[in-house]
Formats: structure tokens, sequence, C-alpha cells
């Protein structure tokens, strides 16, 4: 009787961590194409999706978050190289609220970059299908739509813009 218990016991240990390994992958690693995102933008509160993407440009994903300091000279950083990004499309998704955003979207003068979307990620979805763990996060993808490369806080987007 001690070996079945000993034996079921061990087994049970295999399992929860079996699974629990087979979690912290994230999403992106075995997922490697743009997810499925849905993001209400600025300036019009209009839904955003991956649907929305023009075929055939790379995409920047950025997940931020507004009152973020690392992620405001980010934003200074992508503003000062955006020239490098024209033939790219932006995404840039915060899970705060609207309001948050619209103030950011409009210091920022985001409205004179057309390839840019900044929008509410109201169900969490970016941050958690790429397990991010500190902002900006920054995810580079192809113009086949094929996940390329991740950014950390940091990162300097000359060396973004290498990778497209």
């Amino acid at each position: 009787m001690k070996k079945v218990i000993l034996t079921l016991f061990s087994l049970s240990a295999y399992i929860v961590f079996a699974q629990t390994g087979a979690e912290t992958i994230p999403a992106y690693k075995s997922i490697p194409t743009i997810p499925p995102f849905k993001l209400i933008v600025v300036p019009d509160s209009t839904t955003f999706t991956k649907y929305d993407l023009k075929k055939k440009k790379a995409t920047v994903i950025i997940v931020f978050s507004p009152d973020c300091d690392h992620c405001l000279h980010a934003t200074r950083d992508l503003l000062a190289n955006h020239n490098l990004f024209k033939k790219a499309q932006i995404v840039m998704a915060t899970s705060l609220s609207y309001p948050h955003i619209q103030e950011f979207y409009g210091d920022f003068k985001i409205a004179e970059y057309p390839n840019i979307k900044v929008g509410a990620d109201l169900s969490n979805f970016l941050s958690t299908f790429y397990d991010v763990k500190s902002f900006p996060a920054i995810f580079v993808y192809d113009k086949k739509g094929k996940f390329k490369a991740t950014f950390n806080s940091g990162a300097e987007f000359k060396s973004i813009a290498e990778v497209l």
C-alpha cells in the first residue's frame, strides 16, 4: 500500500510540475504571428483589431503605460526616430483608462503620425499574451506578420528599426 501511495504521490507531483512548466512559456513564443488583439483607439473611440492592420507592412506592438517614465522616454525616442518607421505600422496599447490615453495622445501630438495607433486594451490581452513584466515591452513582426524580436525597457528605436 505504501508503494501505491508513493507512486500516486510521485505521479501527481510530476503532472503538477509538467503543467507548470508548460504555462511559463509566453504565448507569443508558441504562436509566432500577430495576436488577435482589440483596442479602443484615440481620438475617436473606435475599435481597432489585428484585422485592421495594413497587409504587407511590418508591425511594431508596444505595450506601455502613459504614466510610466520609461514609456514616456521611449515615446520621445520613437518620435525622434519616426523617419526610420515610415514603412511600418506601430500599435501602442495600454490597459489604463481612455482618459489617460487621450492625454498621452494629445501631449505627444500622435495625430501627426498616421502610422501610429494608440489604444486601450481593456481586457489586458496583450500584456498577458506577451507575459509583460515591465514597460515598455516592444514586439516586432515582419511584413508577413511573423514574429521577429522583442525589446524591453531601455531599448533604443534605432536598434529596433534595424530588425525591420
